[in-house]
């Protein structure tokens, strides 16, 4: 139930009875939403300004005809037009009460919505190379991408969720290396790590299970690499697994090199006429790693809203990055995903318009990518610099800020801000239980809730979500009970607006709202008795008012859901008076 939904679908059918002539398309262009400032009405619609042309009138005068048939809908008390054909809308009493049963009904469901279509989207998030434990540069990013596809499937998209093991390329031959190092190491050897190597203690571990299943042979160099990547893939799934984080598809960059995809890709460019022999000009400035003065094989990006056109083949023959990179985009298009998106740190923000063009030239225009960029993240004690890992010598790996703050901590708090601005994530703040903690701040919303209703259990013989569905709403006339009920039905709203800007963080903003709504409410009835929950000899407006207290809770689990966060029924009594 989307009750701004609803609304523009009336007024969409209201249009189309005093406009006739407008085209579907040009219907589809209207939307309602929450007005700028509550005092203007419970919504507000565009109609009459993005159907003026269509109509050939000014939009005043399309709101002036609109205005006479919405003053007829039954679920409208008053429509009033403002500006130059902007309309406000004040919606009968209880209209938004409906949503309450609806919850209750619903269940941690609600919010659910059906805008995607069922459109095929692949997000690709961590792809971490596979050289080392997974650290705090990649914790941003992997909560993010399992959000925003927690959050895409909310919205009703077909999400495929993708690892990219970059397992090919001077990395892998470095790691390998480093591994034999460690595997002399462990049969006796005093070994030196050269500049270049890999020195974290990490691979110790993996020298150790190597020797164990091996022995003493290490002379075979392929053997060595193989072990080594799953060993290491094997500890990064186990950190994502810590962290509720699960990816459908592991695709092997390796694997793509040995099964000819990129040759087919090339040979798909190569149709297209993409691709030329040529030299490319010295650009101006610092030079990218790509550009060598002689003769290459180039696609043409630049065709395609690159700034330049880029190199496909290296000097030696072999393949670029990038070209590898166009083959995994055109295998995930032709598995029929029209949209890709791919997380990425801020770093890799020169690489963008590249992959862009890519993706639009091979696949004809048919898919495209987005690739939402992470921000650094800075770790703190007290605001205080830590700095690095025991474990892995250089670095803070995700498995410490896991044992540090737990999961459900971090993804929340990692979700509190948009990917491009920089977070600091101090853990003394993190794990504080207060009212200043906007994880705690939410969790105790539904905490509370769940108090209530254990509370309530033992003065009223069934109050189940099936027959709080059915109390009388129309008892909730506080300001603060009606201010929550309208919030509560803006979550599938939320939910669709979130995903179409690929923006979960959003939800998290949303939970803080509905907390503080809710705590606002519990206060309310701290200081005026009549506003409690539990009103001993009003069974009626107590059990409206349970209903309303259990929506919430239901709304607060279905937002956690989105975020990955497991809601939690009990918190520590000694922050109640913080909250």
């Amino acid at each position: 139930m989307n009750i701004f939904n609803t609304i523009r679908d009336d007024i969409q059918a209201v249009v189309h009875r005093v406009f006739p002539s407008t085209t579907e398309a040009a219907r589809t262009r209207i939307t309602v939403e929450p007005p700028r400032d509550p005092a203007h009405g419970d919504m507000a619609t565009n109609a009459a300004m993005v159907l003026a042309k269509d109509v050939g009138q000014n939009p005043r005068a399309v709101a002036e005809a609109l205005k006479i048939e919405l003053e007829n809908l039954a679920s409208l008390a008053k429509v009033e037009i403002a500006g130059p054909g902007f309309i406000n809308l004040r919606l009968k009493e209880g209209v938004f009460d409906a949503v309450v049963p609806h919850i209750l009904n619903t269940g941690a469901d609600f919010g659910a919505s059906n805008i995607g279509k069922g459109e095929k989207v692949n997000v690709e998030y961590v792809s971490a190379n596979p050289t080392g434990p997974l650290h705090v540069g990649h914790a941003r990013g992997s909560i993010f991408g399992d959000a925003l596809s927690n959050l895409m499937v909310k919205a009703g998209y077909n999400v495929n969720r993708e690892y990219y093991i970059n397992d090919a390329g001077h990395q892998v031959d470095v790691l390998t290396d480093s591994v034999i190092l460690r595997i002399r190491e462990q049969l006796g050897e005093t070994i030196t790590i050269p500049e270049g190597c890999y020195p974290g203690e990490y691979l110790k571990d993996a020298a150790a299970a190597y020797v164990a299943k091996f022995g003493k042979s290490f002379d075979n160099r392929r053997q060595v690499r193989d072990f080594t990547m799953d060993f290491m893939m094997a500890d990064i799934k186990g950190d994502l697994n810590v962290l509720g984080i699960h990816q459908d598809v592991f695709t092997s960059e390796d694997e793509i090199l040995q099964s000819g995809a990129v040759q087919r890709a090339m040979d798909q460019l190569t149709s297209l006429g993409l691709i030329y022999e040529g030299v490319l000009e010295a650009p101006k400035g610092k030079q990218p790693d790509d550009w060598e003065p002689r003769p290459q094989t180039l696609f043409r990006a630049s065709d395609f809203g690159d700034d330049i056109d880029r190199p496909l083949k290296k000097s030696d023959g072999s393949t670029t990055y990038f070209a590898n990179d166009i083959a995994h985009f055109f295998h995930v298009a032709q598995q029929g995903f029209s949209k890709m998106i791919v997380v990425l740190g801020a770093d890799h923000g020169g690489y963008v318009k590249r992959a862009k063009a890519a993706v639009k030239a091979i696949t004809e225009g048919k898919s495209e990518v987005h690739m939402p960029l992470m921000s650094i993240v800075t770790v703190t004690e007290n605001g205080q610099p830590v700095r690095v890992s025991k474990r892995a010598g250089t670095f803070i790996t995700l498995r410490d800020m896991i044992d540090r703050v737990g999961g459900g901590v971090m993804r929340f708090i990692m979700l509190t801000r948009s990917p491009n601005e920089t977070m600091e994530f101090d853990y003394a703040r993190v794990t504080e239980q207060s009212k200043d903690n906007p994880y705690f701040y939410v969790q105790y919303a539904h905490a509370r809730a769940w108090s209530v209703m254990k509370q309530a259990a033992e003065s009223f013989d069934n109050i189940d979500d099936t027959t709080l569905a059915r109390a009388d709403l129309s008892l909730l006339k506080s300001p603060e009970e009606q201010a929550l009920i309208r919030l509560l039905a803006t979550w599938p709203r939320v939910v669709e607006q979130a995903a179409l800007a690929e923006e979960p963080h959003r939800i998290a903003y949303y939970a803080q709202e509905v907390a503080a709504s809710f705590h606002g409410w519990w206060n309310k009835g701290r200081e005026d008795g009549t506003m409690r929950f539990l009103i001993t000899d009003n069974k009626n407006l107590s059990l409206a008012r349970l209903a309303l207290v259990r929506a919430m809770a239901l709304t607060i689990a279905s937002a956690l859901g989105v975020m990955g966060v497991v809601p939690l029924n009990e918190l520590r009594s000694d922050i109640e008076e913080a909250a």
